[in-house]
This record gives C-alpha cells, sequence and structure tokens, in this order.
C-alpha cells in the first residue's frame, strides 16, 4: 500500500524557514516523480515544485524561486521542501503528490493531474 506522510509545518514569522518532509511507504522515490502543492484558504490548490526520478531535474513555479529548494534523501525515502524567506502569502496546506515512472525518467509537473499519490498535507501558517 503506498503512502505519502508529510511533516515539518508550523508557524513561523515573516522571513524564517521551515522544511517540510514527505515519506513514502509502500514504493521508493527513486523511481517516482514528486511534487509538493499548496492550497491557501479560499483557494484552488497549486503546484508549487517538482522533481524528477533522473537527478538534478527541477522544476520551480516563479513565486518560490529562489526562496524554496526541493531535494530527495534515497536512504531516507523521503523528499523534503526546504522554504526560506517565507512570506505571509506563502500560507496553506501543504501537500507531496507522487506518481511512479522507470529511473531516469524527466517527467515532472506542477500539474495535479499526473499524481495518483497524495499525502494528508501539512499546515504551514506565516504570520506576524
Amino acid at each position: 500500500q503506498v503512502q505519502l506522510v508529510e511533516s515539518g509545518g508550523g508557524l513561523v514569522q515573516p522571513g524564517e524557514s521551515l522544511r517540510l518532509a514527505c515519506a513514502a511507504s509502500g514504493f521508493t522515490f527513486d523511481y517516482a516523480a514528486v511534487a509538493w502543492f499548496r492550497q491557501a484558504p479560499g483557494r484552488e490548490r497549486e503546484g508549487v515544485v517538482c522533481i524528477s526520478s533522473i537527478e538534478g531535474r527541477t522544476y520551480y513555479v516563479d513565486d518560490v524561486k529562489g526562496r524554496f529548494t526541493i531535494s530527495r534523501d534515497k536512504a531516507k525515502n523521503t523528499v523534503y521542501l526546504q522554504m526560506n524567506s517565507l512570506k505571509p502569502e506563502d500560507t496553506a496546506v501543504y501537500y507531496c503528490a507522487a506518481e511512479k515512472h522507470y529511473a531516469g525518467s524527466p517527467f515532472c509537473s506542477t500539474h495535479q493531474g499526473p499524481y495518483s499519490y497524495w499525502g494528508q498535507g501539512t499546515q504551514v501558517t506565516v504570520s506576524s
């Protein structure tokens, strides 16, 4: 059974940092594209960043470029989202999503449709 579990959310002040984690069970992230999405109150869920199964291929939406970094720890089968210089508009529930792909696949998307597996979400609140 495939399961994704996010952690690391919380309440921080503007300018501070958080690191979210997405741990997988039931399959390995080595053979998956992984993405982070977020949903703010009253807004649709939106893609933030993705990473393909091939090393080094990532895509960031403009809002988070230079502030957020996605990475993968193969030994822990976990994907991280390092969020720096957080802003109040980053406040949202953050979800990780994954889709199985062959090793070395360049697939990476911030659209929801391609992803079959989703975590339960973790709340990030940025407020002074």
